[in-house]
């Protein structure tokens, strides 16, 4: 097979490398390469920077936007006629390995992933034009109003409620794991507004300023201290039913859309090469000898090599999912084999870093960890990789039926 490049895929492939070259700041360039011990710029990145107290921190993200939006890549697999660019399935692929490569992080989140491909299928033209261009200048940030306390897997079991009161919803309930509400602006979210009908059929989708009062956000604190998420609460949230988007009792079907843009995760095979090639880096650094610094490192050299290998298998894993786009086919349970290999490879990466590193592997402080302690704390933060967006025994399950065929249990 060969994965090499087009000669005109090869020139936008430099495109982007020089634009990223002379472009994104070196804040962003410091947390990437592990040479930064500042907690803030590794974890919260252009996000938390968007809506930082630190004025520089705020100039910063709003320079990378800047620049992102010139060129119209913040959102790049959405049609230039709303503001995107418009790019082919390949053209995409190559833009996210560059951005992956270099660690450059991604503007907009989920206002352009799942909000503005929401909006560009199914929003009428006033939403279209209040929402869309303030996700691409990177002004608004949006968070996901999905799961709750008894609707994770489940998520046709939401139970947070609006009723219809004249021109406005009246929202009453509660979501969990809201990934980045803390630094959103606003929140779409999946509600129920007929209690009486099927699972799928009484939900709604509607779009939230967080701002509104009766919202409440309250981070959640993960094992390793960070706050990746939240619990969001609505009492008696006045919401404009303009701001409903399709038809009300629809919303489950709304909310399932995407527009079919390039959804490889090549991005998580770079990731872990580059922490592969850092941790092997650091385990050659010279002791005087010549060798392999000491002998638990030396123990590690062969799960070292299986790491190698699996993270080339998920590069093509990869390649292979958008060669199927690029020809027309919607991946199926290829997609879950991605994410099933992938988010597994991801804690066997987490695991073989930590124990490499020995008695060194359990300091957590930054400042005197080998590496940042960016495996240990990996190790900490890789274990729901297997059980958010969709656990791995769901992508079992669609493996076997779809893909190999067999009867359900």
């Amino acid at each position: 097979m060969d994965w090499s490049d087009t000669p005109e895929q090869a020139s936008f492939r430099e495109e982007v490398r020089s634009f990223i070259k002379t472009r994104l700041p070196e804040r962003y360039q410091a947390a990437a390469d592990g040479a930064t011990n500042d907690a803030e710029a590794l974890v919260g990145g252009w996000q938390a920077d968007r809506k930082s107290d630190d004025e520089e921190r705020r100039g910063v993200a709003l320079t990378w936007a800047d620049a992102l939006a010139e060129r119209g890549w913040i959102a790049p697999h959405w049609p230039k006629e709303y503001g995107g660019a418009g790019l082919s399935v390949i053209e995409q692929f190559i833009y996210n390995q560059e951005m992956s490569e270099s660690g450059a992080p991604a503007v907009g989140g989920m206002g352009v992933s799942l909000l503005g491909p929401t909006l560009i299928v199914h929003g009428n033209e006033e939403q279209k034009k209040e929402h869309l261009s303030k996700v691409l200048s990177g002004e608004v940030a949006w968070a996901q109003g999905y799961s709750e306390p008894g609707a994770g897997s489940d998520l046709a079991g939401l139970q947070t409620r609006a009723e219809r009161d004249g021109d406005d919803y009246i929202v009453n309930g509660q979501k969990t794991w809201t990934s980045g509400a803390q630094y959103a602006d606003w929140l779409f979210a999946l509600v129920r507004t007929d209690p009486d009908a099927p699972k799928h059929r009484g939900i709604s989708f509607l779009m939230m300023d967080i701002s509104t009062p009766g919202i409440t956000v309250n981070p959640l604190t993960d094992m390793g201290w960070n706050e990746p998420f939240n619990e969001t609460f609505f009492e008696d949230v006045r919401v404009p039913a303009q701001n409903l988007v399709g038809e009300e009792n629809r919303g489950w079907y709304i909310g399932m859309t995407l527009l079919d843009f390039e959804r490889s995760g090549i991005g998580g095979a770079i990731e872990y090469r580059r922490s592969l090639e850092r941790l092997t880096d650091y385990m050659e650094q010279d002791d005087g000898s010549g060798t392999i610094r000491n002998d638990w490192q030396r123990a590690s050299r062969l799960e070292i090599a299986d790491l190698h290998i699996g993270i080339e298998i998920l590069f093509n894993f990869a390649f292979r999912i958008v060669s199927m786009q690029n020809a027309g086919d919607i991946p199926n349970y290829e997609a879950s084999m991605n994410k099933l290999y992938g988010s597994e490879l991801h804690q066997q990466l987490a695991r073989g870093g930590t124990k490499a590193l020995g008695l060194y592997g359990q300091l957590w402080e930054r400042d005197v960890a080998p590496m940042n302690a960016g495996f240990v704390r990996d190790y900490i933060g890789s274990i729901p990789h297997t059980i958010f967006s969709g656990s791995s025994e769901i992508q079992r399950n669609v493996i076997a039926t779809r893909g190999l065929g067999l009867p359900r249990g």
